[in-house]
């Protein structure tokens, strides 16, 4: 884990703190401290909630509340806020206990997505809900363009299966082609074939999951123009 930094933080997600304490109380997991992030994170999750929604009204005019609701769950899902996270780096700059350090807390999905909303807590305390409206509406933006209600919600694997359903294929196969590196820090590395298609590909993570639904992720899109 790196040193946190609160200047590479503010210029990956495009806003400059007052007090700049908020931003490190935002990066600091309870188990480093008793001065943590979790009260921060309780107000981001609000924030996120409210102007990813707003946007979703905008976006989809004619979708129905119900559906509305599920394409929100997809955007602020855990494992949603964890990927944005990761793209911005943000589990090099958290301050963790030695436990946590050891354990591989600054990649867990749960400590990862909490610690964005934190921030977005932070932005929202430091700048006013205008501020934090800008900085979710940044975060989110390639993910609000890309959305469809058709896909939404649904992994790689199912919408993989469901395409090959519709073509009357045969389901894909999935196999562990390698394992890696030592028992806590494994890299699982699954082969996924659609024969008919004459589709082979790989995909890494890990779990033997994550390496299955990035192998699906890669074979969708292969199928999806064969």
């Amino acid at each position: 884990m790196d040193v946190m930094n609160v200047e590479v933080v503010q210029q990956c997600i495009g806003y400059t703190f007052t007090d700049g304490n908020l931003l490190r109380r935002a990066l600091t997991h309870r188990s480093y401290s008793a001065t943590h992030n979790e009260r921060l994170e309780f107000l981001g999750d609000s924030v996120v909630n409210c102007t990813v929604a707003l946007a979703l009204y905008q976006k989809f005019p004619e979708l129905p509340e119900g559906e509305l609701s599920r394409l929100r769950a997809s955007l602020v899902s855990q494992p949603a806020l964890a990927a944005l996270a990761e793209s911005l780096a943000l589990g090099k700059h958290l301050a963790l206990g030695e436990g946590e350090i050891k354990s591989g807390g600054a990649q867990r999905p749960s400590i990862l997505s909490d610690a964005l909303e934190a921030v977005l807590g932070a932005v929202l305390l430091d700048g006013g809900f205008e501020a934090a409206r800008t900085v979710v509406q940044g975060i989110f933006k390639a993910s609000l363009l890309s959305i469809s209600p058709v896909t939404a919600g649904k992994d790689a694997k199912t919408l993989l299966q469901e395409l090959l359903q519709r073509k009357r294929l045969a389901l894909p196969q999935y196999a562990v082609a390698a394992i890696r590196g030592e028992a806590h820090e494994q890299e699982f590395e699954v082969e996924c074939v659609i024969e008919h298609l004459n589709i082979r590909c790989t995909g890494k993570g890990s779990s033997r999951r994550r390496a299955e639904q990035e192998a699906a992720q890669i074979a969708f899109q292969r199928a999806s123009t064969a």
